[in-house]
């Protein structure tokens, strides 16, 4: 069964939330969120974003945790399952956010971000050819999103004289 959106005056609360996050000022974002009645804090939405604030706030082991919460609130929704596993990796357990990560690949099959990840987690991990091999089906999803994503991430850098290789080459098949 599909969660409902938040009634008034709450679904009001999350999108400032929201839009004090894009802006940078998670103290905002924390006061709206407070506004929002308890008997809507398992709602999935204010799941999501109260992950985003604490994630702002680099707090990386409350993030699992609402992670995981979210996963339980709705286990349909493939942010729950991406956050849980970029806390897990911004933790240093990387090899574990690859395994969480890993259990959804095929129930989310149209989602590049999966795949992307898993091309992270292997690079970082030594798993070179399997990174590349994750990065190819992600950029076979959306070649655009996945190029636009890889110029700036680190975690690829143990590929990343293979992805300059690919980009000057023009080839896709390298």
């Amino acid at each position: 069964m599909p969660n409902r959106p938040l009634p008034p005056p709450a679904s009001h609360y999350l999108l400032a939330a929201q839009g004090w996050l894009e802006l940078g000022d998670p103290e905002s974002a924390a006061a709206e969120l407070a506004a929002i009645g308890s008997e809507h804090h398992g709602h999935p939405d204010f799941i999501e974003i109260s992950w985003h604030l604490e994630a702002r706030h680099r707090n990386w082991d409350r993030c699992i945790e609402i992670a995981s919460r979210l996963i339980r609130a709705a286990p349909e929704r493939v942010d729950g399952w991406i956050h849980l596993s970029f806390a897990l990796h911004e933790l240093h357990r990387t090899a574990e956010a690859f395994e969480k990560l890993l259990t959804v690949v095929d129930r989310f099959p149209k989602v590049w971000t999966i795949p992307y990840n898993l091309a992270c987690y292997c690079a970082q991990v030594g798993r070179l050819e399997e990174a590349k091999a994750w990065y190819e089906k992600a950029a076979a999803q959306d070649r655009a999103a996945v190029e636009s994503a890889s110029e700036s991430d680190n975690d690829l850098d143990p590929i990343r004289s293979w992805l300059l290789s690919k980009k000057q080459s023009g080839n896709d098949d390298q």
